[in-house]
């Protein structure tokens, strides 16, 4: 029984320490994720049909991780964005839906900058992980 409780209790120990790791690698700060790269595809993240996968449901962390994406958005020409999230909206397929269902929502914010006359509508998913770059029209954050 000690040794089930030993490895237990280091296995939950390395668990924490790896994820603690892995949410600090490709973080500017703990509010920001660090992009280095503006997408070519002009539906990236600005329809439904091709999200922002930025993951961390099940971590707890999918609605502050799509803050962190959003952080890292800047203007066209470098402006300061604002945000802010319209609701959910559009049913995607997704292995990671913890209902079982094989479906989950995505969310939908309207984004903006200083200067701006209208706002722009970025789909995100927080349940599936991908490949993070700008969209198309933003700048990355300095």
């Amino acid at each position: 029984m000690k040794k089930i409780l030993y490895f237990g209790i280091v296995g939950f120990l390395i668990s924490c320490s790896t994820t603690k790791q892995a949410v600090k690698t490709g973080l500017k700060d703990n509010q920001t994720f660090k992009l280095t790269e503006i997408s070519t595809d002009p539906t990236y993240g600005l329809t439904y049909k091709n999200p922002i996968q930025v993951g961390g449901v099940e971590k707890e962390e999918g609605p502050l991780n799509e803050r962190r994406f959003l952080n890292a958005l800047a203007g066209p020409n470098g402006e300061k964005v604002s945000y802010f999230r319209a609701g959910s909206c559009c049913p995607t397929k997704s292995n990671n839906d913890p209902l079982g269902f094989g479906s989950v929502m995505l969310d939908n914010y309207r984004v903006t900058w200083e200067g701006s006359k209208d706002t722009v509508s970025i789909y995100i998913n927080m349940y599936d992980y991908g490949t993070l770059k700008a969209p198309v029209g933003f700048t990355i954050k300095k």
